[in-house]
């Protein structure tokens, strides 16, 4: 008899070979545990309260006005003027709305089409570890490589690199530098010194950097934020990531931007239109009221959510963990092991739930060498008080069961 002819599985993984190791994110493993559970769900980094109503009322205008079919490629005029009008207002930067700025679907997307149009295969990207989880999948898609620079953590709760490591993995390969500030997992801001140096790094090696800073208008007393895109020399060769989801509580509307000088926004472009082309048609003049709100809504923001944090690493402390108190955004990273020994972040955080309801997520996934990130963990404080307090009432009891 002839033999049967071979199935695709037989002849090949249908998964690219360019994002093996790259599995269902742990986000939606651990939001899925959190359900099945009725866990709280401290884990992935969106709020329980919804955006200042000036912006949901703009949302449904928009929707009844008939703003609801495809927006222009690079976005809505109104949201990229109001993009302009924000970079000028809080940094000093310029920019031209036409050619300079460009909405995209979160900042997710904004930093893909980054990556995609500017990478080519056998580049290298320098970027700092832990890092958000798809920068490694986009740099990977690029058929480009990460190269990390470790990010270490201080007592003082900040997380610091080295000079010399940094200054050590540019090689001729390197195309990109990719900074993250305010940083996602470790609530770190890097200062005037750090970007410096990542300033002369890239000035000395002709390298564009491109910058996340969804977490912008997310910062604590005693910290600020400055884009590194305001340094000497820094304009021309920078492109700046971020996105209103996070500073409007609207994570889900998914209405993201980017700028930088024009022929890197455009090279960005050229790439974003082939994923989503465009998105969220009423929800850009929705955020761009949200950019133009007063001050005095960008500061009850920083200050509420700074609350917040205090009761969350009140909390952890509390519970038995070393704590690195953030300086910035929804996060705050601890080490298990005063409390679990052994270090294992992803098993302690899959047990979690059934320990005491609560759900977090491990630092090891940001981390390119998990080995870093084994034994740390990262909760978030973006809910309600009575939320976080609750949690704070189920930690407790692992303080308890702690080794002496």
């Amino acid at each position: 008899m002839p033999a049967s002819p071979p199935t695709l599985r037989d002849r090949r993984d249908p998964l690219t070979s360019r994002l093996r190791g790259f599995g269902t994110t742990i986000f939606a493993e651990m939001s899925a545990l959190a359900v099945a559970t009725g866990s709280i769900n401290l884990g992935q980094g969106f709020p329980d309260t919804d955006g200042p109503p000036e912006v949901l009322d703009a949302a449904v205008d928009a929707i009844r006005n008939g703003v609801n079919q495809y927006p222009p490629g690079p976005g809505l005029p109104v949201l990229r003027e109001a993009i302009t009008r924000h970079q000028r207002r809080f940094y000093g930067l310029e920019h031209d709305p036409d050619t300079e700025v460009l909405v995209t679907a979160g900042a997710t997307e904004a930093l893909a089409g980054a990556l995609l149009g500017m990478l080519d295969d056998g580049d290298e990207v320098v970027v700092f570890e832990p890092m958000y989880d798809s920068y490694q999948a986009c740099i990977a898609m690029a058929g480009a490589t990460a190269v990390p620079v470790l990010l270490r953590p201080q007592p003082d709760g900040r997380y610091r690199f080295d000079p010399d490591e940094l200054r050590a993995a540019v090689s001729p390969r390197t195309r990109l530098l990719l900074v993250n500030t305010p940083h996602n997992p470790t609530g770190t801001v890097l200062d005037p010194d750090e970007l410096a140096t990542i300033a002369e790094v890239a000035i000395d090696n002709d390298l564009t950097v491109v910058t996340d800073e969804v977490y912008e208008h997310l910062v604590f007393p005693g910290a600020t934020h400055i884009p590194i895109a305001t340094l000497p020399g820094m304009a021309e060769r920078t492109v700046t990531i971020s996105s209103g989801g996070k500073t409007f509580n609207t994570t889900g509307w998914k209405i993201g931007w980017m700028c930088g000088p024009a022929p890197l926004v455009a090279a960005a472009r050229t790439a974003k239109q082939y994923l989503t082309f465009v998105n969220g048609a009423p929800f850009q003049p929705a955020i761009a009221v949200g950019l133009d709100l007063p001050d005095a809504y960008y500061d009850e923001l920083a200050a509420d959510l700074a609350t917040k944090r205090d009761h969350l690493v009140t909390a952890l402390d509390a519970a038995g963990f070393t704590t690195y108190r953030p300086q910035a955004t929804y996060f705050t990273t601890v080490d298990i092991r005063p409390v679990e020994p052994d270090g294992d972040g992803v098993a302690f955080c899959r047990q979690l739930p059934e320990r005491c309801g609560v759900v977090a997520i491990p630092n090891q996934v940001f981390y390119a060498r998990p080995e870093h990130g084994r034994h740390l963990v990262r909760f978030a404080c973006c809910k309600r008080l009575d939320v976080l307090d609750e949690a704070a009432g189920r930690l407790a009891g692992l303080a308890a069961g702690a080794p002496t």
